[in-house]
């Protein structure tokens, strides 16, 4: 139970500090899209990430700052037992991310499996 409360606490946080940090004008940076077909950026989280991470292990899936375009496609695919924040998303265990950008800005957040504990994104016209 505090373990959900303060993955909630840390995901509030996380999505006021990226809404207020992004520097998209013209409506969202990303939405959802589940039918994306081809992906440009594609990350997997294995089972058993989260505690090799607490065990000190270095673990590096994907950069600590990633630089796409407006219509590209993003997708994690979470396998791990544990959920994780990587930048602005949340990815719950067993859950797939999809995302196309939709428009040019910059978010930046906390990140469970980068070794800085740190994700910008920034997308690109």
């Amino acid at each position: 139970m505090i373990r959900r409360m303060a993955v909630a606490v840390a995901l509030a946080t996380l999505v006021v500090g990226a809404c207020s940090s992004s520097t998209a004008r013209n409506g969202p940076l990303v939405v959802a899209d589940p039918n994306a077909g081809d992906v440009d950026y594609d990350y997997f989280i294995a089972a058993g990430t989260g505690e090799r991470f607490d065990n000190g292990e270095f673990i590096e899936i994907l950069p600590a700052e990633l630089e796409g375009s407006v219509g590209e496609v993003l997708r994690i695919v979470n396998a791990d037992d544990r959920d994780h924040l990587i930048g602005p998303f949340f990815v719950g265990a067993g859950e797939t991310l999809i995302q196309r950008f939709a428009s040019p800005g910059s978010f930046g957040g906390l990140c469970t499996i980068h070794p800085s504990g740190q994700f910008r994104l920034t997308i690109n016209p």
